[in-house]
């Protein structure tokens, strides 16, 4: 491979990855990666694989990938490619919850672009920390660098740049709560990511906008999105990218009323989370669980996995996730009672929230510290303090639109005015609950949402029973390649051992001259590539002529016609055979990959030539004993044929009288060699058989 088949297949491999054909991406990068070219494409190569490895969630592979390439690069002294890797490096810490090492990574990245004055580089830094900013939690910041990223794309016009950070800027109005902006922005995102082609990021924000739908109260459409991401994701082999939709999936189920379900969703999205390692999506799906165990009275379970979400998120240094999970705990406090420890954790919360100007939850834990104070059993009990709260809170959930947090909010205060003989406040306050909870949770979001599960779970049993079929199919092919057909289904039906009797086979043997002298001069891993290369060819010939390859024995080579079939016909076929077999023996070129070392030995090697024997015969055939099952023949038939070949001439066939009377009138000759002594058969009459003229 020279430079510019390189470039070509990189640019393939490029093109394959935006069509989410991770495995051609694969195939192509390592021909380059194996290929003796200038290290810029061993480093593009590795990038390419690592990014592979990265959408597949394979951290560690993908670091591999990555401190290889970077190896290489700061070997070469090539400041761009050290800056890149360096940002890739740092985009795995970032998946893996390694936000500290992320940091560092992305910003030696930024500052070698800034350096060389790269605005594509500078550009990808800038987005990169926009990322890092999100799962820290801190919103504003990261869509400071979002925006300057998205400037630098428009400026250089990359509309694969353009598209990621209108998508990440969606993100960010999520997490800011600003609903409309967020669907506007992903609404854009996608339509950019469809015209590219790009399988795996269009899920992505496939995905998003599903999250959009369910903070708006529409469920039904939120499943939809959640639906058609999951399935792609699946089959793109993007675990990270499934559990986040299952964990989705499992929160609707929640807003929904069914604990059950939401806890199937919730504890698969955490299995593939903690098999890959991914402290972030364990944090986050560990808060989830706790919430639905708080919603079942298991308080102590609750804290148990609330308390993990909170020590991780304390550890990555991700205050969004420090503040939902204090806010969480702050609600099993109250259950508990314990009303002063759950004031603490809620104003904790709300002072991050407030901090990081994430509106939702600055709501939803307002509302939370007015349902304390609506609590006669809390010594500061105070009910105009609570309808204080509940009314900020009620105002802010308006202007977001988020309907579930406002029919609950509703509820509250309905109760808080019904408390206080306040009837007509709590006759309107009632009817908003039910006209806003009618329109989110209604009878058909519930079926709808039942349907989908069914469909899922009978998507995931046909995909199992698709998988079962085809590894039963898989092990019938190496079943059916090991042995007769014939013979594999009779053992599966039970009939062992197997033997059968032919009163007439044809039996050829082979063997490479000087096979011992040959051997010696080479090493174990050219010898297996040469005798490969000889057996697979004569492989070839065998199912032409219609033999059954018994078996090889060192550089022997064993096949017969007529069984475990019987075919008249026998003698005609192995003396086809064995015609074809010295032809293609004769003309055989066998080539030697480089890395199987020193090739100059094979200039003073001599050619390949081998000897071949038939004979015909009765024969025992059939499979015996429990472990490695092997059709072979017994008799002495077989002993004979392995005679001619060992008492034959290099670049012959030797064949006894026998077969040459089973093969009667035909359009070959045979010279006849005499009468010779065959070890262990006495006096023989044998033959060479040839073609005419």
């Amino acid at each position: 491979m020279n430079n510019n088949t390189a470039e070509k297949q990189l640019k393939q491999a490029e093109s394959a990855y935006t069509e989410g054909n991770y495995n051609q991406v694969v195939l192509l990068a390592n021909e380059v990666l194996n290929g003796k070219v200038d290290d810029i494409y061993h480093i593009r190569a590795l990038h390419l694989l690592g990014s592979v490895a990265w959408k597949r969630s394979e951290y560690p592979h993908a670091l591999s990938y990555y401190n290889t390439a970077l190896s290489t690069a700061q070997q070469v002294g090539n400041r761009s490619l050290i800056a890149k890797t360096e940002s890739h490096i740092g985009n795995t810490y970032v998946s893996l919850g390694e936000y500290t090492k992320a940091h560092e990574h992305l910003l030696l990245a930024l500052s070698i672009q800034e350096e060389l004055g790269n605005n594509m580089g500078i550009a990808d830094s800038n987005g990169s920390i926009g990322v890092l900013q999100i799962k820290l939690g801190n919103a504003p910041l990261a869509m400071e660098y979002f925006s300057r990223a998205l400037a630098l794309y428009e400026e250089l016009d990359v509309k694969s740049g353009i598209a990621a950070m209108t998508g990440k800027i969606a993100v960010a109005y999520e997490t800011l709560s600003n609903y409309s902006m967020s669907l506007q922005y992903n609404t854009k995102a996608l339509s950019l990511y469809q015209t590219l082609g790009n399988k795996s990021e269009i899920t992505s924000i496939i995905n998003n906008i599903g999250v959009i739908h369910c903070h708006l109260g529409d469920y039904n459409t939120g499943l939809e999105y959640f639906n058609r991401a999951l399935s792609v994701h699946e089959e793109l082999g993007e675990l990270s990218g499934v559990a986040r939709v299952l964990s989705n999936i499992g929160s609707v189920y929640s807003l929904l009323g069914d604990t059950h379900k939401k806890l199937e969703y919730q504890t698969r999205a955490l299995g593939i989370y903690e098999e890959l390692g991914e402290k972030a999506g364990i944090a986050d799906t560990s808060n989830s669980i706790g919430l639905l165990y708080f919603s079942l009275g298991d308080y102590t379970q609750a804290l148990e996995f609330i308390n993990r979400a909170l020590r991780i998120e304390v550890e990555l240094g991700a205050n969004w996730g420090i503040a939902k999970a204090a806010g969480n705990i702050g609600k099993i406090y109250y259950k508990l009672k314990q009303f002063a420890k759950a004031l603490d954790n809620y104003h904790r919360a709300l002072a991050i929230h407030q901090e990081l100007g994430h509106r939702t939850d600055i709501a939803i834990v307002t509302t939370n510290i007015g349902v304390v104070y609506t609590n006669k059993e809390y010594e500061g009990y105070d009910i105009a303090k609570a309808e204080e709260y509940y009314l900020e809170a009620l105002t802010l959930l308006q202007e977001l639109g988020t309907k579930h947090q406002m029919y609950e909010c509703e509820f509250l205060l309905s109760e808080l005015y019904k408390q206080e003989k306040q009837w007509e406040q709590y006759a309107f306050h009632l009817e908003k609950y039910y006209s806003i909870k009618e329109e989110v949770v209604s009878e058909e979001t519930k079926k709808k949402a039942e349907q989908f599960d069914r469909e899922r779970k009978e998507m995931e049993r046909e995909k199992q029973l698709a998988i079962e079929r085809a590894e039963a199919e898989s092990r019938q092919l190496i079943l059916n390649n090991i042995l007769p057909k014939k013979i594999t289904q009779r053992l599966i039906q039970g009939e062992n051992p197997i033997s059968d009797h032919f009163d007439c086979v044809s039996i050829l043997f082979m063997d490479i001259v000087d096979f011992t002298v040959l051997s010696s001069k080479i090493s174990a891993q050219q010898l297996v590539h040469l005798l490969n290369a000889i057996f697979t060819s004569a492989d070839v010939i065998m199912r032409e002529c219609g033999l059954e390859k018994i078996k090889t024995i060192g550089d022997a080579y064993m096949a017969v016609a007529g069984a475990p079939v019987v075919q008249e016909d026998h003698a005609l076929r192995a003396a086809q055979a064995a015609l074809k077999l010295l032809d293609v023996m004769q003309n055989l070129v066998v080539t030697f990959p480089e890395e199987l070392g020193d090739q100059s030995i094979f200039n003073s090697l001599p050619d390949i030539e081998v000897r071949i024997g038939l004979h015909c015969g009765p024969v025992a055939a059939g499979v015996v004993g429990e472990n490695k099952f092997l059709y072979d023949l017994w008799g002495d038939a077989v002993n004979t044929a392995s005679r001619m070949e060992s008492h034959g001439e290099p670049g012959k066939i030797h064949v006894s009288e026998e077969f040459k009377n089973v093969l009667g009138e035909t359009p070959y000759w045979f010279t006849s060699r005499g009468e010779m002594d065959i070890k262990g058969k006495g006096t023989m009459r044998t033959f060479f058989l040839e073609r005419r003229g």
